[in-house]
């Protein structure tokens, strides 16, 4: 066994910035001796994969994939559009999205290797970034919208609905993908936040100069246009303002939904 110790480790990890594991395994690999575990994890590309960590990785991409009865949305991110829009990446993030939805997001946890791999391979801070699982229930409808720039998914929806058909369900999400509302419904929206911008909206009001009187009736006329920006259902739809997402659907219900944005 080699001779070495936790101390080892550490000062290994601190002249390479590799990771512990990689270190340890470092060392481990070449019986202690710290000038050929460095000379390792150069070659190996881990020398610097720690020191990689701490840089900002606000590119990456989003895939969305669908299988008959589940859909699943993943986000891989990366330092650079340039790598984000690259095929390795991409077809990681691809291959992702398709395991999730076979299997449920718990199969991210088996693939962390592959990340790193990629991580080594292509130089970046490359992490996991957010991830969703949707499961159908008995007649609801899943579908999705993904839009691409510079060859890589950006802005991806995926939304359920009860009462509806595929087409209703995807002009959904496409409303959604440009508009990027933060909730369902008004009773979503937490009611601290809402008593919060009526207050900051009649002292707007006051201070404009508007009648006291007439306060109520303009802050709730203002709240409504609050509401328009942040929740889907009192939202104009996109293709057609003259009518509301509310009134587009009809008798069709809208279960939920999640978006996720590059660098939002």
């Amino acid at each position: 066994m080699a001779n070495f110790g936790a101390k080892d480790v550490q000062k290994l990890r601190q002249s390479t910035g590799a990771g512990m594991l990689d270190a340890k395994k470092a060392l481990e690999s070449n019986d202690g001796d710290f000038e050929k575990a460095a000379l390792w994890l150069r070659e190996k590309g881990l020398a610097s994969a720690a020191k990689r960590q701490d840089r900002e990785n606000s590119q990456g991409a989003v895939a969305i994939a669908k299988q008959p009865n589940s859909i699943a949305m993943v986000e891989l991110k990366c330092e650079t559009d340039f790598v984000a829009k690259s095929t390795e990446f991409v077809n990681l993030v691809n291959s992702l999205a398709e395991a999730v939805a076979k299997e449920g997001e718990g199969v991210l946890s088996s693939h962390l290797s592959s990340v790193q791999e990629l991580q080594v391979a292509l130089k970046e801070n490359i992490t996991l970034g957010r991830s969703v699982y949707f499961e159908s229930s008995e007649g609801s409808i899943l579908d999705s919208y993904l839009h691409i720039q510079n060859d890589r998914g950006v802005n991806g929806v995926i939304v359920e609905l009860e009462g509806a058909d595929a087409s209703l369900a995807h002009d959904i999400a496409v409303h959604i993908a440009f508009t990027r509302p933060s909730y369902l419904s008004k009773e979503d929206v937490p009611a601290d936040l809402v008593e919060k911008e009526r207050s900051t909206l009649e002292t707007i009001s006051r201070n404009e100069g508007k009648p006291e009187a007439a306060l109520p009736k303009i802050v709730e006329g203002r709240l409504g246009g609050w509401y328009k920006e942040r929740v889907l259902l009192e939202q104009n739809y996109v293709k057609d303002e003259k009518q509301t997402i509310k009134s587009l659907l009809g008798n069709a219900k809208i279960s939920r939904f999640s978006q996720i944005i590059i660098g939002a």
